[in-house]
């Protein structure tokens, strides 16, 4: 009961926000809050390998590219020859792949969008498990300026090469279908039932996160933050919890990749620089490293407010300022703590 409490807060205050922004004529807040939302699916895997693991990540908007850019360049590819092949039939017969027309009239083959999804993601594993294993042997700043290595290299992948796009990035990218009904679309037509769908995936991803902190693994996890020597000294399996933490932020990244570039119809080069990774660290810094729910909601406002220009050109200035002074004068985050929910919980329950 007690772990639902901030989940129901939550979705409360996502209901009445998508009231009230649609009562006074303004849904147009709409997109920038279903944005912040995939953004904040980021946040909240950075949280808690920051926070419980304490591997420090320069490199998260490498796997959001990764999980944006596959399942992008899959979708809007052209698999006409494969299609004539003996499998490729079968793809077609299984829906796995849809014939039509292009602009121009000639026929395509188009990779379904789910597929594609679900391709993105694995590619994202295979890159975090790959990346991880020789990197989470490093600590300290040696890790950060190792991730922060493997982020410029998937920046200077996506800018450089053409199948995704360059400096263009790929546009095009078709919505994919949820439920009959319902895609992951922009469409003014669509913005409050994707709205939902971002929070709904913000909703199952923070509570499966809480609930991992309160399983075994999560106290491993939290013994390895406080003391790595004496839980790998009390049988724990660090290399093996960290590893796994760090896919798993890594899948987050990617989930959010790929849903923000099916809304907004394409991704570009931006989405992958290393200003983006120092942006997700900044707001995990503000929310609190070990504070699921300040994480949330200081990612909530601070990408609603960059998304809407308040910032102007000034955006990549006032993250990096805030990373540095929260840094010296607030390490452990500057909103409410965690166990403030704890005792909220007990006076309710009483």
């Amino acid at each position: 009961m007690k772990r639902l409490i901030p989940l129901c807060v939550l979705a409360v205050f996502v209901t009445a926000v998508q009231v009230a922004v649609t009562a006074a004529g303004q849904s147009f807040y709409l997109t920038q809050l279903t944005m912040a939302a995939y953004y904040t699916i980021v946040v909240i895997g950075l949280c808690m390998l920051m926070g419980y693991a304490g591997q420090i990540s320069l490199g998260h908007a490498g796997f959001f590219a990764i999980g944006g850019y596959v399942s992008a360049a899959l979708v809007t590819a052209d698999f006409s020859a494969f299609a004539r092949s003996g499998i490729g039939h079968a793809f077609v017969k299984a829906g796995f792949l849809a014939l039509g027309k292009d602009a121009y009239g000639s026929a395509v083959a188009l990779l379904n969008p789910c597929l594609a999804c679900a391709a993105a993601i694995l590619a994202a594993v295979a890159v975090a498990f790959l990346i991880g294993v020789p990197v989470l042997r490093l600590h300290g700043h040696y890790l950060a300026m190792a991730t922060l290595g493997f982020g410029s290299i998937i920046y200077k992948i996506v800018l450089g090469t053409k199948v995704f796009g360059g400096a263009d990035g790929l546009t095009g990218v078709p919505p994919f279908v949820l439920v009959p009904g319902l895609s992951v679309s922009g469409a003014m037509a669509e913005r409050v039932p994707n709205y939902y769908v971002a929070w709904f995936l913000v909703c199952a991803a923070a509570l499966f996160m809480h609930n991992l902190v309160d399983s075994r693994a999560g106290r491993a996890l939290r013994a390895i933050h406080g003391n790595e020597e004496a839980a790998s000294a009390m049988g724990v399996d660090t290399a093996r919890y960290k590893l796994g933490l760090f896919v798993l932020s890594a899948v987050f990244a990617a989930v959010a990749g790929v849903f923000l570039t099916h809304y907004n119809g394409g991704i570009g080069p931006s989405e992958a620089s290393i200003m983006k990774s120092i942006r997700y660290v900044a707001i995990v810094a503000v929310g609190g490293m070990a504070n699921l729910w300040g994480a949330v909601a200081a990612s909530v406002v601070l990408n609603f407010l960059s998304l809407r220009g308040y910032f102007g050109s000034y955006d990549e200035a006032v993250f990096g300022a805030i990373l540095v002074l929260v840094m010296l004068f607030a390490p452990n985050g500057i909103l409410i703590k965690a166990d403030v929910w704890a005792k909220l919980g007990k006076r309710i329950h009483h």
